[in-house]
């Protein structure tokens, strides 16, 4: 698949990293919606098998996830691909005040259509608290940066899982999974924003921090 230069790069018409982040958002988002099906496939199978390949999903007894919609890097071939592995697997129910509830993925029979046009398991909510005993966690996200700050789509969903592990004391591997040129140089970020420890694109597996290899 071809893409145009990434935002930031200093390519025509593309917004450098000090503007705002919804200026970002829109092009990237733009830019996912130009994507074929066929590219959106062949990159989710690529992407499964290299999420697959990390250590840090090979020793995970619990992993929180999520379904991919629309453009987005596809996670449901990984999401089976884990439960085969006997992975229990934790996806996110949204709430009405945009945190996030959590149930256990059953298969795609236990999925089920859900507001803002999500996916969500049928099963026992288990509490926003669920997360904290992952091993793992798939973020979703538009963007990382070279210091692994990670742009989301701005609802703060995920703004809240972040605080809660920290406050919960744990600390999963944050995996991001993304396209290729959604890896950035700078992302607009904020105070709270918390890195992540990996990012998953169809080219590799891209680390952060100190000691970290691309």
């Amino acid at each position: 698949m071809t893409h145009d230069p990434p935002p930031g790069s200093g390519g025509p018409g593309t917004p450098g990293p000090g503007q705002p982040k919804r200026a970002l958002r829109r092009v990237l988002l733009e830019r996912r919606r130009a994507l074929t099906e066929k590219d959106a496939a062949d990159a989710a199978a690529v992407l499964a098998d290299r999420a697959l390949g990390l250590p840090e999903l090979a020793g995970a007894r619990t992993v929180a996830a999520y379904v991919s919609v629309g453009r987005e890097p596809g996670t449901r071939e990984l999401l089976d691909a884990l439960r085969g592995r006997g992975v229990r697997v934790l996806l996110p129910v949204l709430l009405p005040d945009d945190d996030l509830d959590w149930a256990a993925y059953g298969g795609p029979g236990s999925l089920r259509r859900a507001g803002r046009g999500l996916w969500e398991p049928d099963g026992p909510r288990l509490g926003p608290a669920a997360v904290t005993g992952a091993d793992a966690v798939l973020l979703p996200g538009l963007a990382v940066d070279a210091g692994g700050l990670r742009l989301g789509r701005g609802g703060g969903s995920y703004d809240r899982v972040l605080a809660r592990l920290a406050g919960a004391g744990a600390d999963p591997a944050l995996v991001v999974l993304l396209y290729d040129d959604e890896l950035l140089p700078v992302v607009p970020a904020e105070p709270h924003d918390r890195p992540v420890h990996a990012a998953v694109t169809p080219s590799g597996v891209h680390r952060f921090g100190q000691g970290a290899t691309g």
